[in-house]
């Protein structure tokens, strides 16, 4: 892995790193802490029940998991929710991970920490001069300006003029600068144009870009993989099968975790979402939509597309429905009438518009295979409403009221009617035409070697090598930490 070169790097921008590190108390947590949080040290776990999950404390890196629980403030559970066979209207059982409890309340924190911390740890970055650029279609930058604020660093977010009013609120509290480029959630080519035009004017503006850097998929790879895999060694019953994993590719980090996955069951299917607006998997096709938060017009540089078996295309108009539908008072009025229970009805608004359209997905997975009682899919759950209420108050504004006729409807239309259309199952050359596309955009528009695009696809090696590195990132954290002295 030539990137990761142990013997390339800044000691100076090191020193400078463990000093600033020293002074304000931060300790960077190992990617095993973040895997099993019960691993992190006890005084620190005490701290945190202290801590609120949004304080600008540098004790937060240590939440960057799957285990936060929102009661107490410790480490519990991993969260998960998994959607009742009366909503979803199939056989199979369907697991999301919740993403809401981690800071920021959505997981994406958890890829910028991937990117970031072994740029620290390694001498790489320099906090006394760089400032750290996210360029985001939503949570990414959120993600990484709350790391950066953590981690007292300049930060810059770079996301489209469209998405929700919520995330450029919050964004304009906490970073240096925001930028909102032209478009939309599939608008990703004006964002690396605003990339390189910070890069032509400055070298302090340092490009953490989560579609080429390998810490994003690393991180979900290690940390979200392992982490499903225990959560259905303790939900399965009898005979269950680990059968289906759905992720928007987005930025091709989340879907990381199904390599993981599939050395457990070889079998599994992955399953790549996007939307039907914007059919750049399902048909080499473009356009904008509303899904926040899961990118589009393009292959990110660390899909790894040989390992995605299925393409799921849903129409952004079902996910804003489902919304509408998990959240207003007459779509829940609805669901309880079916006998849906209170306890999941609470739990209905962990659901953002990115993690309905996941939903979505895995009904499609589970109605093409025929999937039954015995077959587990599992999920991301990547944000929650909170995210979108301002989504929610335009849809009023413009239809008007949320009726119990809509709710009906749209439990109907954009559930129980999710069927097989819009589907694709990969053969060998579908996904070799979908890798193809990377050239496009990394070869000829942001100069990638071809050597390297053409060893991601023929070189078997290739991504096992990138999703070994842990060891040796978690080896330079704990020297890291060690320099600075704290623990």
């Amino acid at each position: 892995m030539q990137e990761w070169k142990w013997d390339v790097f800044n000691s100076d921008y090191l020193e400078n790193t463990i000093k600033r590190c020293r002074e304000r108390n931060i300790i960077l947590p190992t990617f095993e802490q973040l895997k099993n949080p019960q691993s992190i040290p006890s005084n620190i776990l005490e701290k945190l029940k202290k801590i609120d999950f949004q304080d600008t404390h540098p004790l937060n890196l240590f939440r960057i998991n799957w285990r936060n629980n929102p009661i107490d403030k410790g480490i519990g559970d991993i969260n998960y929710f998994e959607i009742p066979p009366e909503i979803t209207g199939v056989k199979a059982r369907i697991i999301g991970l919740v993403g809401k409890h981690f800071p920021t309340g959505a997981h994406k924190v958890g890829a910028t920490y991937g990117c970031l911390a072994p740029y620290l740890a390694t001498g790489r970055f320099n906090p006394e001069y760089h400032k750290a650029v996210w360029p985001s279609t939503g949570n990414y930058c959120r993600g990484g300006v709350f790391n950066s604020n953590l981690l007292a660093v300049d930060s810059v977010a770079i996301l489209p003029e469209e998405m929700s009013q919520e995330r450029f609120d919050w964004l304009r509290e906490r970073a240096e600068e925001v930028f909102a480029t032209p478009g939309c959630e599939s608008n990703v080519k004006e964002i690396y144009d605003k990339c390189h035009e910070l890069e032509a004017k400055s070298d302090k503006y340092f490009i953490f870009n989560q579609f080429d850097q390998f810490g994003n998929p690393v991180w979900h790879y290690e940390i979200t993989g392992s982490n499903i895999e225990e959560l259905f060694n303790s939900v399965k019953k009898g005979d269950q099968r680990l059968s289906g994993y759905v992720s928007a590719t987005g930025s091709a980090g989340t879907i990381g975790a199904g390599d993981y996955l599939r050395k457990i069951n070889p079998l599994l299917k992955i399953t790549a979402t996007e939307a039907l607006q914007c059919p750049t998997l399902l048909l080499n096709g473009y356009g904008g939509h509303r899904i926040e938060g899961i990118g589009d017009k393009h292959i990110p540089w660390v899909h790894n597309v040989k390992n995605t078996d299925t393409v799921a295309a849903i129409d952004d108009l079902d996910t804003l429905k489902v919304l509408r539908l998990f959240n207003e008072k007459n779509g829940q009025e609805v669901l309880a009438k079916m006998g849906i229970s209170e306890t999941t009805l609470k739990k209905l608004p962990l659901l953002g518009i990115s993690s309905i359209c996941n939903l979505l997905a895995s009904i499609k997975l589970a109605k093409y295979y025929e999937f039954n009682e015995n077959d587990i899919i599992f999920t991301i759950f990547t944000d929650s409403v909170e995210m979108y209420n301002s989504r929610l108050d335009e849809m009023n504004n413009e239809l008007g009221e949320y009726t119990e006729l809509h709710a009906n409807v749209d439990l109907n239309a954009s559930i129980f009617k999710q069927g097989t259309d819009n589907f694709k199952e990969l053969s060998y050359y579908d996904k070799k035409a979908i890798h193809n596309l990377k050239y496009f955009t990394w070869v000829e528009q942001q100069g990638k070697d071809v050597d390297e695009l053409n060893q991601q696809w023929y070189n078997e090696d290739y991504w096992d090598e990138r999703f070994s590195i842990v060891p040796e990132w978690d080896k330079k954290i704990s020297e890291f930490n060690n320099a600075v002295g704290l623990l």
